[in-house]
């Protein structure tokens, strides 16, 4: 998972303006690489100037308007999306899911890529000095921490860390729990709320103890307390999902019921419930974030399946929430997840499934639009054999 990393892990960038080199730190919460070639840009920058560089690998430190930069920006953008050349007579035939998944990552890495080659300049306190720029110091603060000296960061990460900083600031609305959970930047939101409120439906085996792995937000540990069990401990082992789990459950009133613990997966002991919502995906992230939606060759969902009948007192049950996208995806097909259950020493009690109701289960022009119109969210009840 993303720990913060100290500052001067960041690498250092050069370009020449005026005649002379100059330098600064590059800093990328995404996790990509410094550019090897920074040219100094501003308001007599084109577009399609700008779209070359962008696609040569060429980055751009701004030193015009800042609005004009995000302007710039949109119009890089309607460049990256528009399809080049005409149609085809023959066009090939449709890719497989699995074709579908990795062609749609690699036209989002490569969008990313190129979008992410304008450049800003930010002083030690988060300020930056470009005309008409605004006052982001409270949402860097949030995602960087406390400044320390001046850096270059894109401006498409700018964007995504105030972005963020709104979502914390207003929260997300949690029918289940009849509040909001104010997600940290960095830490999956749960903006997709069935899996919630499967949560907050499935019969508890239990009133006692309960152990959420993963906990993220805190969104499931507080339902499960808000549901009456007397005792949740909750684990992650990302110091970001730790602090906002925190404040969240501390914002309910529930910080009484709920432990907070620094673990990759299981605490000490055994629980009679022990739940767990994965990566649903089996694919390697691209960014520390994405470790929320990803978990490579399958690592925390097997760790929890191998693990879980350790932790369970008799008679106890495991929740594992999962969606099946995966299977129309190609990635997992299920007779690999029941494989790992029954090796694991589980059997499985029961399911529990929910249809996703997001938009783009309706939007028939995303790329994967087949298999997320086929999904699945299930809760699976697991027991020791």
């Amino acid at each position: 998972m993303h720990l913060h990393s100290p500052f001067i892990a960041h690498p250092v960038i050069s370009w020449t303006e005026a005649g002379e080199t100059r330098s600064a730190r590059w800093r990328s919460e995404s996790g990509v690489p410094a550019p090897k070639r920074v040219v100094i840009a501003d308001d007599r920058m084109t577009a399609d100037s700008a779209y070359r560089l962008a696609c040569e690998g060429t980055a751009m430190l701004w030193r015009g308007d800042f609005q004009n930069a995000r302007q710039l920006l949109q119009a890089l953008a309607r460049r990256v999306e528009r399809k080049p050349g005409k149609p085809s007579k023959h066009p090939k035939p449709a890719a497989s899911p699995t074709e579908a998944f990795h062609l749609h990552r690699m036209a989002q890495s490569q969008r990313a890529r190129t979008l992410g080659m304008l450049l800003l300049p930010f002083e030690a306190d988060y300020t930056i000095p470009l005309r008409r720029a605004p006052d982001v110091r409270q949402a860097c603060n949030e995602a960087y921490g406390a400044g320390e000296e001046p850096f270059v960061a894109s401006l498409r990460e700018l964007l995504g860390l105030i972005g963020a900083h709104e979502w914390r600031k207003k929260g997300v609305p949690i029918p289940a729990l009849g509040d909001r959970i104010h997600p940290y930047y960095g830490v999956f939101s749960p903006v997709r709320g069935e899996y919630v409120g499967l949560v907050a439906e499935a019969p508890l085996p239990s009133l006692e103890l309960a152990f959420d792995i993963g906990t993220g937000t805190g969104v499931l540990a507080a339902v499960l307390a808000q549901r009456g069990v007397k005792r949740v401990v909750a684990t992650d082992q990302d110091q970001r999902a730790l602090s906002c789990a925190r404040e969240n459950l501390t914002r309910l009133g529930l910080a009484q019921q709920v432990e907070i613990m620094q673990a990759d997966l299981f605490p000490a002991g055994k629980a009679p419930l022990v739940i767990c919502n994965p990566p649903w995906l089996p694919a390697r992230p691209s960014s520390p974030i994405e470790y929320a939606v990803y978990d490579p060759d399958s690592r925390m969902l097997l760790g929890f399946l191998n693990g879980l009948a350790a932790h369970l007192t008799p008679g106890g049950e495991g929740w594992l929430i999962l969606s099946d996208l995966a299977e129309h995806l190609g990635l997992r097909p299920r007779a690999e997840l029941l494989a790992a259950i029954d090796a694991a020493g589980l059997k499985v009690l029961g399911r529990i499934d929910v249809r996703p109701h997001h938009p783009k289960v309706s939007d028939d022009t995303d790329p994967l639009h087949a298999a997320r119109a086929a999904e699945l969210t299930s809760l699976w009840r697991l027991a020791a054999k």
